[in-house]
């Protein structure tokens, strides 16, 4: 597998189906809900991030965490049908990390940031 290959493909699978919505993966919920929650915009640009070989990195996929880009527990409580993407790369690399989460290739930055629905959503924490 090479370093530039989409870390989708790694992501580990957790109980229930996962399925692609929404620009990031999402955890089948219990059935109570009939549609699954939409990840907050936690930032209106990317995050640059100087990544290691070998090393496993899990990226908010819900727009929660306080660690952004990464995630750090908080979708358990804030979005818990939505899981962070698990990915680990053969070789370093600096990359652009989606911060809007609404990217169609996660964990990757594709541009969605400057389109008009990101940039008038009011952003928790930001002016």
């Amino acid at each position: 597998m090479s370093a530039l290959q989409r870390p989708a493909a790694l992501v580990t699978r957790v109980s229930g189906a996962c399925a692609r919505a929404a620009g990031c993966w999402v955890r089948s919920s219990s059935g109570t809900s009939s549609s699954p929650s939409r990840p907050a915009i936690a930032a209106k640009h990317p995050y640059q991030v100087d990544l290691k070989a070998g090393k496993r990195y899990a990226w908010c996929a819900c727009g929660h965490s306080k660690k952004q880009p990464f995630c750090d527990g908080s979708h358990k409580t804030a979005a818990p049908d939505l899981s962070p993407l698990r990915f680990q790369l053969e070789e370093a690399k600096s990359a652009w990390l989606c911060g809007c989460k609404h990217t169609k290739s996660p964990p990757y930055c594709d541009g969605t940031h400057k389109e008009e629905f990101i940039q008038k959503a009011e952003v928790p924490g930001q002016p």
